[in-house]
């Protein structure tokens, strides 16, 4: 798994339960990469779901919260990242749309080892997304909270229902994405 996850769920830890509370748990935590991690290297998801275990525990939110949130942190760093990715869409769901066949294409460009999940998606009319995930990781939650923190970032409002349907240590969910429409009273 790509360093620059958790370089980024070292900084959202660091800022959400300060420094020594994430030096504790890298020092309490038996990782093979010594807790140590470059946004370049590739590091076992073995290690990254150790920490965000670790940090649930010391935070008091359940995994699955703290995995949202960390999907909500992502975005918010890929946008700073890559702004141009989030201008060339118009709305959430062109963005989502193009997860697996423009995105996906420019990261493995750059990066060519990169274990990327998979997205299939479906519209159902101009306000509803079927949204299908898979992924060698159980990172569901993870993927959820991408999921709300895109939709935010086009200012668009949305009832997401997950239906987690991963089995052992593969992740595997299905979204439906249903827009809601704000009533112009005109």
């Amino acid at each position: 798994m790509k360093g620059l996850i958790f370089v980024e769920l070292l900084s959202m830890a660091e800022t959400l339960l300060g420094e020594d509370a994430v030096d504790k748990v890298l020092n309490s935590t038996p990782l093979p990469s010594g807790g140590v991690y470059t946004n370049v290297g590739y590091y076992n998801c073995g290690e990254l779901i150790q920490l965000v275990e670790a940090f649930s525990t010391l935070s008091g939110l359940a995994r699955h919260e703290l995995e949202r949130k960390f999907g909500h942190w992502a975005m918010d760093a890929f946008q700073s990242g890559y702004p141009q990715i989030f201008k060339k869409y118009k709305t959430a769901f062109d963005l989502l749309e193009a997860i697996e066949d423009d995105i996906h294409v420019e990261v493995r460009k750059l990066y060519p080892d990169a274990e990327l999940p998979s997205f299939r998606t479906m519209r159902n009319g101009d306000t509803t997304l079927d949204l299908e995930y898979r992924s060698e990781r159980p990172l569901v939650h993870f993927c959820h909270g991408l999921v709300e923190s895109c939709l935010r970032k086009y200012e668009e409002n949305a009832h997401i229902e997950m239906n987690d349907i991963s089995q052992g240590e593969k992740g595997h969910a299905r979204f439906r994405i249903d827009l809601i429409m704000e009533i112009d009273d005109d």
